[in-house]
């Protein structure tokens, strides 16, 4: 085992775009028969439409995160703890605008720093 705790605040990823992809054979909701592959497409694009997909923002397809709904998948952007759910690909822009800023010039922010999450 390596830790790289110290190499990664000091150069690494500031940010992480979770979006679940979960499939689940079971009459239960599951993001992947809600756009989750979609959903994940849509985040990539537009950060790549901002130059910053290659950055200090890292997007992981994950499994589960617990927000399940036939209407959308879930997406949470971590250190920032903001939890999303019912998202489609049209709620992509708006989301990431929200939380990084429309061209997004807050990636990287600390999340005390940024604007506080809408109640």
């Amino acid at each position: 085992m390596r830790e790289r705790s110290v190499e990664v605040a000091e150069g690494g990823f500031t940010d992480h775009v979770l979006v679940c992809t979960n499939a689940r054979d079971s009459e239960y909701a599951a993001c992947a028969e809600a756009h989750g592959d979609e959903v994940l497409d849509a985040v990539r694009s537009w950060l790549k439409d901002r130059g910053v997909f290659w950055s200090r923002v890292h997007v992981a397809e994950t499994g589960c995160l617990g927000l399940c709904s036939a209407d959308g998948t879930a997406v949470a952007v971590h250190p920032r703890g903001r939890w999303f759910s019912d998202v489609t690909p049209a709620d992509v822009p708006d989301l990431l605008a929200g939380v990084f800023g429309p061209d997004a010039s807050n990636l990287g922010v600390p999340a005390d720093a940024a604007d506080p999450p809408p109640e």
